[in-house]
């Protein structure tokens, strides 16, 4: 497996700041990320429909009609999974869209938190440099009043990251179910049992604009909510002063 320099020692500060997110009660530790876009149409997917007497699938997987975008959120207290599916490609504004409502939900079962520990992947979305991100984080945060702590996985490794597990029991539970529409993704979607559980699903229906920047002037307002670690300035960021 591919490592950079710092590959250990992002592990270890990973590590580190879980221990310290899951044993303080004000803080509660989430996981984030998307998977593959999904292909719909009728498509065989590479295996074996489990419905009786289920409808022929094309012999090969060359024509779909869209594809849509899968984007998880793991509450790693409760173990309860969000799941948001959009037509959109990934951006920082679709994420954080879908941060904002998931936290809007849910704030109210966790009145004693102040902080958000998310567990993520530096993504092109969610980089710790991207300025899109920076900007929509912040908003968040002071919104809010909530602290965000980020802590990224090291590249090549995010099959670590808690949510990856999400994506292989939806792949297992769905594999092979002709996904031919939205409704019909979304509706096995919200069959998936994760840790005796079903995800609650949402379907994102706007378009976001991709390549959107902040100038450098702007974002200036923003990075003095923004500090990163001295160690480890990409890997692990701490969001808010409150």
């Amino acid at each position: 497996m591919k490592k950079i320099p710092e590959t250990d020692a992002i592990f270890e500060q990973v590590a580190t700041a879980n221990q310290a997110a899951d044993d303080d009660p004000t803080v509660l530790r989430i996981s984030i990320d998307s998977k593959a876009k999904v292909k719909l149409g009728n498509l065989s997917r590479g295996g074996k429909d489990r419905r009786q007497a289920p409808p022929q699938a094309d012999d090969h997987d060359t024509q779909w009609h869209t594809t849509l975008l899968p984007f998880g959120i793991l509450n790693l207290r409760t173990d309860n999974l969000a799941l948001y599916m959009s037509e959109s490609p990934e951006t920082s504004d679709f994420i954080v869209d879908c941060l904002e409502h998931w936290w809007k939900s849910n704030q109210g079962n966790f009145p004693e938190v102040n902080t958000l520990a998310i567990n993520l992947d530096g993504g092109s979305a969610t980089r710790s440099n991207r300025t899109q991100f920076i900007k929509r984080i912040v908003e968040f945060s002071r919104h809010y009043q909530l602290q965000i702590r980020l802590i990224y996985y090291p590249p090549y490794h995010s099959k670590y990251n808690p949510i990856e597990r999400c994506w292989a029991a939806l792949e297992q539970f769905w594999n092979g179910a002709i996904l031919d529409s939205i409704d019909t993704a979304l509706r096995w979607a919200s069959k998936m049992s994760w840790k005796g559980s079903q995800p609650v699903v949402h379907h994102v229906t706007k378009l976001y604009q991709t390549g959107v920047k902040v100038d450098p002037e702007s974002l200036a307002d923003y990075r003095v909510d923004w500090h990163p670690s001295e160690s480890l300035p990409k890997w692990s960021v701490t969001v808010g002063s409150f």
